[in-house]
């Protein structure tokens, strides 16, 4: 069913709001007043994530213009297309799925597993472009690939990476900025600051532009998880422009509001550096909480780094999923954390 939200078109993939959960070991390990987790990994779609929000409006406006097949890129262990492909069959769509070699790795667990078994379960169709990094050309060939599925009598959508497209999927953040201030009302906490992961942007871009539109004014720590400080501030300055223009208003936000945290991406996209493998080591043995190599551990990096830096503080970490991609790391991982090899 297709309603309307932020006058866009919007097709529910769930109906509730996610928690905010403390987690006060590992806040007395880092030195923090309180840690609080927006649990957006518990958003109940094939292991949920932050692109259960976006794909609402993707799959709103793909309905709404009457497509049958849905086509998108992502890397090989993409939260994304998993979530996507779960997204299709929820409201009876096709999914045909890029997987673009981003990461310089080849092993079996990440070729095979995690995300890439999860897209084989649900049903998608896997196509694969050697590529990475250039969204340009994997537009492109997506768009080959879309035109060859209309000749076949598909009614296609395409959901593009390239920046120069309306961020449609920031809108779900935008829900998430709301919600998060009706919590803050609620339990008269709000935090000194919230970290958040910054790679596509939607997300980033529609939290900071959504709590802004609403008033609220906690900082915003963007923790680099695709490319470096210097490109994604323009991406993200980028993104809330484009938003400003789809509701038609002047931006909410003031000079200072994007803050971009690039030190905790090296060695790169889809790589462990120590920071990252001390952040995943220390929330599984603190709290039980289960972090990603590739997005949630680099953005709790950072925020333990703050905590640090400037110990006492309230800080909140939007958890934005990624569980399965940690077997397609397995190897990495039991070497790096737990010291041993298979």
């Amino acid at each position: 069913m297709v309603e309307q939200r932020h006058g866009f078109p919007h097709a529910p993939l769930w109906s509730h709001a996610t928690p905010l959960e403390p987690q006060p070991r590992l806040a007395k390990a880092i030195g923090a007043r309180s840690v609080l987790i927006k649990r957006d990994d518990c958003n109940g779609l094939a292991f949920g994530g932050n692109k259960v929000r976006q794909l609402e409006y993707y799959i709103g406006d793909a309905l709404s213009q009457g497509a049958d097949t849905v086509l998108l890129t992502g890397a090989v262990q993409s939260n994304f297309v998993r979530t996507a492909a779960a997204a299709c069959n929820r409201y009876g769509l096709k999914c045909h799925i890029q997987l673009e070699d981003r990461v310089p790795k080849d092993d079996r667990d990440y070729n095979s597993s995690g995300n890439v078994l999860l897209n084989e379960l649900l049903g998608a169709t896997l196509h694969y472009f050697n590529e990475g990094g250039d969204e340009t050309a994997a537009d492109n060939k997506l768009a080959e690939i879309a035109e060859g599925l209309r000749q076949q009598g598909a009614k296609t959508y395409i959901v593009p990476m390239h920046p120069s497209h309306n961020p449609l999927g920031a809108l779900g953040y935008i829900d998430c900025a709301a919600e998060l201030v009706k919590q803050f009302e609620t339990s008269g906490n709000v935090p000194d600051r919230i970290f958040v992961g910054s790679g596509s942007g939607n997300t980033h871009s529609g939290l900071i532009y959504g709590l802004r539109k609403l008033g609220c004014q906690v900082p915003v720590s963007g923790i680099c998880v695709r490319r470096s400080a210097n490109l994604q501030k323009p991406r993200i300055e980028q993104r809330c422009g484009q938003l400003a223009n789809m509701f038609q208003e002047t931006s909410p936000l003031k000079p200072g509001d994007i803050v971009i945290d690039g030190a905790f991406l090296p060695p790169g996209y889809g790589q462990a550096g120590p920071d990252t493998i001390e952040a995943i080591k220390l929330c599984a043995q603190m709290e039980g909480l289960v972090l990603d190599p590739v997005y949630t551990a680099k953005v709790m990096a950072g925020l333990i780094a703050e905590s640090r830096r400037n110990p006492n503080q309230d800080l909140l970490f939007i958890h934005s999923g990624g569980g399965p991609a940690i077997f397609a790391y397995a190897n990495d991982l039991r070497r790096s954390v737990l010291g041993t090899s298979e």
